[in-house]
């Protein structure tokens, strides 16, 4: 059995620009997984009217998906399109120990503190639980024993689809990611968390992404949120576009 890189990777019709610059990330991790005995999916299509469900939240779907291909798999990592990997990262399916696999959010903690809080007060009964717990979305390793958490998320976000929608516009906070947390938290999922250097996150704001590529030599998955002044996406491309070409060539 191979294990998988999975990614979503849909053109928003009213934000085009947004996907531009993933090719970069396809055809990195498409190279990083050929590389390592690995196989590489990508969704591209709609699932629901994007008014309804963004597709972010379609990475909950990645069981579904494999399962309907009858696609056979040992681990899973779900990745998002704005992420680039180093060519010579190391093989993290190797040092997962078989267990839910994440990055701890290290990026705005006002936007961590504020997800988290309303979160736990409009939608899981003031449960709450360490921030140091708290992982970004945007590189989880999973494997077939997660499956059904997965299901539940799904039949949360169903019932619940309007006040999450609400907390959402309301406060500015996470759409799927805190939803995930809190549901590896209830369900005293096994979290392995793995070091920075697998989602370097917020590299703008931790003064790495620089055009010395310093960043290139701090880790190995560079995830390219939180840019400031990023209009129409024109730094995501810049940057993605400069590094995939520093460590891949043109």
């Amino acid at each position: 059995m191979s294990n998988i890189i999975f990614m979503t990777n849909i053109e928003n019709q009213a934000k085009k620009d947004r996907v531009k610059p993933y090719k970069y990330s396809v055809s990195s991790w498409k190279q990083w997984a050929s590389k390592n005995d690995c196989e590489f999916f990508m969704l591209e299509d709609y699932i629901f009217e994007p008014d309804y469900m963004r597709p972010n939240w379609y990475k909950l779907y990645v069981f579904e998906l494999l399962d309907n291909q009858k696609v056979d798999y040992d681990q899973i990592l779900v990745v998002d399109g704005d992420t680039i990997v180093h060519p010579d990262c190391p093989n993290f399916f190797e040092i997962s120990d078989n267990k839910f696999c994440g990055v701890h959010c290290d990026g705005s903690y006002d936007w961590t503190c504020r997800s988290m809080e309303n979160y736990s007060k409009y939608l899981f009964d003031g449960f709450t639980f360490s921030i140091w717990e708290y992982i970004n979305s945007g590189f989880l390793i999973m494997n077939k024993s997660h499956k059904e958490l997965y299901k539940k998320i799904l039949d949360f976000y169903f019932a619940n689809r309007d006040s999450i929608v609400k907390v959402q516009d309301t406060f500015g906070v996470g759409t799927d990611q805190p939803v995930i947390n809190f549901f590896l938290q209830k369900n005293n999922v096994d979290l392995k968390l793995l070091p920075y250097m697998y989602n370097m996150q917020d590299m703008n704001r931790k003064e790495i992404l620089g055009e010395d590529m310093l960043f290139t030599k701090c880790g190995w998955v560079y995830h390219y949120n939180a840019i400031p002044n990023n209009i129409d996406s024109k730094l995501t491309i810049y940057w993605m576009k400069k590094t995939y070409e520093y460590l891949y060539g043109k």
